[in-house]
Parts: C-alpha cells; sequence; structure tokens
C-alpha cells in the first residue's frame, strides 16, 4: 500500500487530505478563505496567496495527525491550472516537504482531480463517459476513455458557469460567493415571470458563452429593480437549461449513457435534478463535500498517477493554464 499527502492550494481553499490506497481517504483538512474575499466581492489573489501560507503548515499537521501518520510515502500538489502566485505557495511547500521526507512529488491537474473526485465512492461509471466540469473558473464537456485519456468536446467561450454566477450574484446585490446566494434566492423567485436567453442553443457544436446572458441579467436587473428573485430563477433555469442540453448533444455524440458532473457548481440543486431527469442517461455526481475545491481529490488523483512520480524534486510546476486535453495517461498504463 501506499499512502499520499494530497495539497490544494489552486484558488480560495486550503485543502490537505491524506488518501491510503489499500485503506481509502484517511483525514482531510480545509481551510475556505470565503469571509477574507466577501467584503471584496471576489477573490483576491494575492491575498488569496498569503493565506495559503498561513494555514497550510498547520493543516499539513492535522491530516497527519488525523491520519495517524508522521509522514506519507509521496506528495501530491495542484500544479495548475489557477492562480499562478496561489499554485506556488503549494508547489513549493510540497517540493520542500518532499524534499526533507526524502519522498517524491506528483504534479496535479486541479480539473483531472474534480472529474476524478466521484470514482471515490466506487461507484464510478465505467469508460467511456461523458464529464460535465463546472467551476468557477472553467466549463467543459469532456469525453473520457480513460484516466488522462480526455478529448474536448466542448468549452465556454468567455465566463465560466460558476464566474457568471458570481457576477450575477454582484448585479443582484448579493454576497459572494455566487452560487449558493442566487441558488438560494432564485427558490423563492416565480419561473414564469421572465424568460433570459439560452446562450448559443441555436448553434452548432457544444461550446459555452454566459456573458451575454449576464449582459441580459444586468438590463433586466436595471428595468425591475424589486424582482431580485424572479430575475435568480430566470438566470437559473437559463444556466440549467442550457447545461442540459449541451449535455444531452455531447452524450448523442460520444454514443455514451452515463455523464458525470464535477467541480463547485454540480452541488447545484436545479442542475443535478435536470440532469438526471434527461431520458435514457445514468447520472454520477459526487458527494457534496467533494465538489469544491478539496485536498482528498488532489491526493485520489495522485493515487491513480502514482507512476507519474517525482523522485528528488529539484523543480517546482505551477502553471495558471494548462489544458486538459493535453495530459497523457498514467505511466504505466497503455
Amino acid at each position: 500500500m501506499t499512502s499520499i499527502l494530497g495539497i490544494e492550494t489552486s484558488c480560495d481553499e486550503t485543502g490537505v487530505a491524506v488518501f491510503d490506497t489499500r485503506r481509502g481517504l484517511l483525514s482531510e483538512a480545509l481551510f475556505s478563505q470565503i469571509a477574507l474575499h466577501a467584503e471584496h466581492g471576489g477573490v483576491v489573489p494575492e491575498l488569496a496567496s498569503r493565506d495559503h501560507v498561513r494555514r497550510l503548515s498547520g493543516l499539513v499537521e492535522q491530516a497527519l495527525a488525523e491520519a495517524g501518520v508522521e509522514r506519507t510515502d509521496v506528495i501530491a500538489y495542484t500544479a495548475g491550472p489557477g492562480l499562478v502566485g496561489a499554485l506556488m505557495v503549494g508547489a513549493a511547500f510540497a517540493t520542500g516537504l518532499a524534499t526533507a521526507w526524502n519522498v517524491g512529488v506528483i504534479p496535479v491537474h486541479h480539473m483531472e482531480g474534480h472529474l476524478l473526485a466521484p470514482l471515490m465512492s466506487g461507484q464510478a461509471p465505467a469508460f467511456p463517459f461523458v464529464a460535465l466540469l463546472v467551476s468557477g473558473g472553467h466549463t467543459l464537456l469532456v469525453q473520457v476513455d480513460g484516466i488522462g485519456r480526455y478529448s474536448l468536446l466542448g468549452q465556454t467561450r468567455d465566463d465560466a458557469v460558476g464566474e457568471a454566477f458570481d457576477k450575477t450574484a454582484k448585479l443582484l446585490g448579493l454576497g459572494y460567493p455566487g452560487g449558493p446566494a442566487v441558488a438560494r434566492l432564485a427558490m423563492a423567485g416565480d419561473p414564469a415571470r421572465f424568460r433570459l436567453p439560452r446562450p448559443m442553443l441555436d448553434k452548432p457544436g457544444l461550446d459555452f458563452s454566459f456573458s451575454g446572458l449576464k449582459t441580459a441579467v444586468y438590463l433586466l436587473a436595471q428595468d425591475e429593480p424589486d424582482a431580485q428573485a424572479d430575475i435568480a430563477r430566470a438566470f437559473e433555469e437559463a444556466v440549467v437549461e442550457t447545461l442540459a442540453t449541451k449535455c444531452a448533444r455531447a452524450l448523442e455524440a460520444a454514443g455514451c449513457r452515463d455523464l458525470l458532473i464535477a467541480g463547485g457548481v454540480a452541488a447545484n440543486t436545479r442542475l443535478r435534478e435536470a440532469l438526471s431527469a434527461l431520458p435514457g442517461i445514468r447520472l454520477h455526481t459526487p458527494p457534496l463535500a467533494l465538489c469544491t475545491d478539496n485536498g482528498a481529490m488532489i491526493a485520489y488523483a495522485g493515487a491513480l498517477r502514482l507512476g507519474d512520480a517525482i523522485a528528488a524534486p529539484t523543480a517546482m510546476h505551477a502553471r495558471a493554464r494548462w489544458p486538459l486535453d493535453t495530459l497523457a495517461p498514467p505511466a504505466g498504463l497503455t
């Protein structure tokens, strides 16, 4: 068996976990920076990096203690994509600790961590399947033929869906983060009062665009300043219908019945309901705790890529941009 320490610092959560290839997830520690960034209405990269520095050592000590180990056999850390300053904090910590422990490191792709997180439940779909990855920074439709075998089917051309939620929340005077705030308000809204555009549904292909939807929300909010709940509901309905329709098309194009969703927006109740209602599909979702950024998904992704471990690391890996479909299968797999 092999134990892996996972470190996640790509944005505004500091996540640490210990995963064992035989015993599973042994511990997890997480600190969210929501309160830190709320007063600014969004993530401030410099503040995020500094807070990762403050929190990381203590969270690692906590995770190791809860797992009942003094060290692990390997360290996995998020190498990208994400805020490069925040990524460098995790990369530097992991590389230094690996040198002190004389163990290897595994640079992990953040979105592969999200994609693989539902597999921890033991109820993963068989390959191939289609994955919808929806978060604050990403909106991707991916055909998954195996670990490291990813074909990009569609992606956003502008705002990610999580970013659209955050901007809509700001337009409506709601708090940060925007996704949960908009979803809560939408529950009280009338779904029939307003209809907002469904971006790019009348065009071929599987790409997304949410900037025009954000503009439509802005204009509607100017005309109807007292209809916040109804506007939130109209926005959520537009997003959900757009994502569900594109997913149905992607499944047909890929010849698959299995759809996996992951990322922070995968926690949205209306989205889960709409995807579950698609005819003839099997929906696979991670536990809600694994939707947002966390160390467990990085440790688990590291466990599946043990063959990629770098012994005696001498360089840090941090990439603000890193296309998912450039990944290769883990070493040793063909």
